[in-house]
């Protein structure tokens, strides 16, 4: 049996982190790789961490904003954010009328869904037009293209609710079919090529040449670290991997469209990076002792990053976001193996981490995990801003869910996760070769 969770507290009483990704929680195709992911949070609403963050979810493959208003109370008023419809793009045409007859309830749906493409489509176009004038962006110039995309496919898993013959062919982004329309392919290509744009690394960014190798080597060495056999530290090192996708989409350095806090290659804030360099200091004679060749780079990094910001660098960003939030759990990984043997699972759990991590611990430590009852209405507010019961009606109307549940609905997170799988496969076969 599940165990729910007490009434509404604040955030920081869960543990809960005021988060908003990069690029939250789009899966993408090799074509659109490179855009960053994952969900996020209303810090100013819940009154959690100073500033925003998510999904990427992470990728993540793939995360509100520090903004006036709460991100899951705007997704159905994201007109208001769009000045202006500056004319057709010519990506894709409005919804195909259909042939029968439909209800009112019908008809309002299909007209909201062509709607929220219209605004989708200007927003894109308007922020297309003032890059290729170098016109300055806004403050956060990545949120009213995140709100528009989410209102799209809120409004379409409405439309194919209400009219289920609309629901279509299997789309390049693994998006199930139910929630977005093959058609708007070319917008969600636009969307990503304009987040890679607004949100790339600084000029001052210490980039690494083998990045995705560097979280795999520091996931496994803080594991063995931690006391873990090698078998488990090889799955923190694919897990740390699942994160870099989920948080960044696989992108070292980068900045944030849809935060002025969190940045770098796993989108941390300052105070983040600062406490995870705290508990690497203190772990650092063991890393040390289990992998020498790696205390060793550790060292030449430090000296490389000196007392620049250390999440632009990669090593150091990585290094210190794993431990902040992930070391002290890598050594339950022997049950969480055994609980969630589907290595997506596993990523996913640990990215329930990076956005709920009080609940999430205290549903390990109920011995049920995947029956444990989330229903405090701040742990689902975050969930939804996290790209969680965030599309259509029906999903954002759920007060409940089990962790079971959960992780089923973490669908935007999953082609992040399985292009990290792949390369964590890609990274251990050429070691052995």
């Amino acid at each position: 049996m599940g165990i729910t969770s007490p009434t509404a507290a604040p955030a920081s009483r869960f543990g809960m982190r005021a988060r908003c990704i990069s690029l939250p929680s789009i899966p993408s195709s090799s074509a659109a790789a490179g855009a960053c992911a994952a969900g996020i949070v209303n810090a100013a609403t819940l009154g959690a961490r100073a500033a925003t963050r998510a999904p990427a979810l992470a990728l993540w493959l793939l995360l509100a904003p520090p903004a006036s208003s709460a991100i899951d109370a705007v997704t159905g008023t994201v007109s208001a954010l769009v000045a202006a419809d500056i004319g057709d793009l010519g990506f894709v045409s409005p919804a195909r009328s259909e042939p029968a007859a439909l209800t009112t309830s019908q008809a309002d749906a299909l007209d909201a869904y062509n709607a929220a493409v219209g605004q989708f489509k200007s927003i894109l176009g308007q922020r297309r037009a003032q890059i290729n004038s170098k016109q300055r962006l806004p403050n956060l110039p990545g949120q009213a293209l995140y709100l528009a995309r989410n209102n799209m496919i809120s409004a379409y898993k409405d439309l194919t609710d209400a009219l289920p013959s609309r629901i279509g062919r299997p789309n390049k982004f693994g998006i199930p079919p139910a929630y977005f329309d093959a058609d708007n392919e070319s917008l969600l290509e636009e969307y990503t090529n304009l987040f890679n744009i607004m949100q790339a690394p600084p000029v001052n960014a210490q980039r690494s040449d083998t990045p995705f190798d560097d979280v795999v080597a520091l996931g496994t060495a803080i594991a063995r670290a931690k006391g873990l056999d090698a078998a488990h530290a090889e799955a923190a090192g694919r897990i740390s991997l699942g994160l870099f996708f989920a948080e960044t989409n696989g992108n070292q350095n980068i900045g944030n469209a849809r935060s002025n806090k969190y940045k770098g290659s796993l989108q941390t804030g300052v105070s983040e990076d600062q406490n995870g360099r705290r508990k690497w200091a203190a772990i650092k004679t063991s890393i040390a002792a289990v992998d020498p060749a790696l205390s060793a780079r550790d060292d030449m990094e430090e000296a490389r990053v000196g007392s620049s910001d250390h999440r632009f660098n990669h090593w150091t960003a990585v290094r210190d976001a794993l431990m902040n939030a992930h070391a002290d759990v890598f050594p339950r990984l022997p049950a969480i193996v055994k609980t969630l043997p589907n290595p997506i699972d596993q990523m996913k759990l640990f990215e329930l981490i990076q956005i709920i991590p009080s609940p999430t611990k205290s549903a390990l430590n109920s011995g049920h995990f995947a029956k444990y009852r989330i229903s405090d209405p701040t742990i689902m507010r975050f969930l939804r801003n996290n790209s969680i019961f965030t599309f259509g009606q029906v999903d954002r109307a759920r007060t409940s869910a089990t962790f079971r549940e959960i992780l089923d609905a973490m669908w935007l997170f999953d082609d992040k996760f399985e292009r990290a799988l792949s390369k964590f496969n890609e990274i251990k076969a050429r070691k052995k070769g």
